[in-house]
């Protein structure tokens, strides 16, 4: 008998409960609802008959929820999440959205700037599945190449293909770095580090997950290399003083400015042991990008703190 009355509950006694308990009266939630008050009152009514508790408290000036009241919104309000996500997602297959978002991410570019984009673009297609990946080197083109990916952002010049259509974004600032009680840290100003200097100890570097570079180096100075399999590592190893080597600017302020870290004065290695890298957002050719990727791609773009995002 129980199960029979349970099945009689509908979504818009739900939404009146939700509605009620929200906005503390009958009379209020009536307004909100563009309903007379004793619609709203006998919606409840019939809500807590076929539930078989009372949900609210009427004794008093205004509504108030009993503990089962309180205890039964949080799964009201659940299921009427869950079915407008059900909504949105079916508003969103009729017009030709994707269910899922596929990126993968250099692991050189600022994960910050990515997640500020996927947010402006989930307040437009919340019922859109992101999945995020973030590779180092060849990883990004791979992940295209291989159908893995919707979209990656690939940072530098190293890795092309011709099924790959790359869209500048901006810039990532590389600086070469050392712990703080590093020896190459006392190098500076009449005595900066030289290539020999570099040479006598440990790099650290990326591993690449392709074999993408087989046989290449991409800025291995020395032959004694401690190689890592994303940036994390990389910059725990630097930090610990096992070794030298380049990481992002926006990685590393912090540790620069705490005298953690220490800028490598090095010509070798660019002024100030810094270069530059352009990043891109990439595609594959033949698959154009759909509403949800469009928005991400708009929102990678716009300017950021009135600075354009390029």
């Amino acid at each position: 008998m129980a199960s029979i009355m349970l099945d009689a509950l509908t979504l818009d006694q739900m939404r009146v409960f939700v509605t009620v308990a929200e906005s503390g009266s009958f009379r209020a939630a009536a307004v909100r609802l563009s309903r007379v008050q004793s619609a709203v009152s006998h919606a409840i009514a019939t809500l807590e008959g076929e539930l078989g508790t009372a949900l609210f408290d009427r004794s008093g000036h205004r509504p108030v929820l009993t503990p089962a009241g309180r205890s039964l919104l949080a799964n009201a309000r659940d299921v009427l999440l869950r079915v407008d996500a059900m909504r949105a997602r079916a508003r969103g297959l009729c017009e030709g959205v994707e269910l899922v978002l596929s990126l993968t991410v250099d692991t050189l570019f600022p994960l910050a700037r990515v997640g500020a984009a996927l947010a402006a673009m989930g307040r437009t297609y919340p019922a859109v599945d992101i999945r995020l990946d973030v590779e180092p080197l060849g990883g990004p083109v791979t992940a295209l190449v291989e159908k893995r990916s919707t979209l990656a952002i690939l940072v530098g010049e190293d890795f092309r293909d011709p099924r790959i259509a790359p869209e500048a974004i901006g810039t990532v600032e590389l600086v070469a770095v050392v712990a703080a009680g590093h020896p190459l840290a006392a190098r500076r100003g009449d005595d900066p580090a030289g290539l020999p200097d570099l040479a006598d100890h440990v790099q650290v570097v990326l591993s690449d997950p392709t074999p993408l570079s087989e046989g290449r180096s991409f800025g291995v100075l020395s032959p004694r290399t401690c190689r890592v399999g994303g940036q994390d590592a990389k910059h725990a190893m630097i930090l610990a003083g096992l070794g030298w080597g380049r990481l992002p600017l926006w990685l590393v302020e912090r540790d620069i400015a705490g005298k953690r870290l220490v800028r490598l004065d090095a010509p070798a290695l660019g002024r100030d042991g810094q270069v530059v890298s352009e990043a891109y957002l990439a595609h594959r050719l033949d698959a154009p990008l759909g509403p949800a990727a469009q928005a991400f791609r708009r929102a990678l773009l716009a300017p950021v703190d009135g600075q354009p995002a390029r």
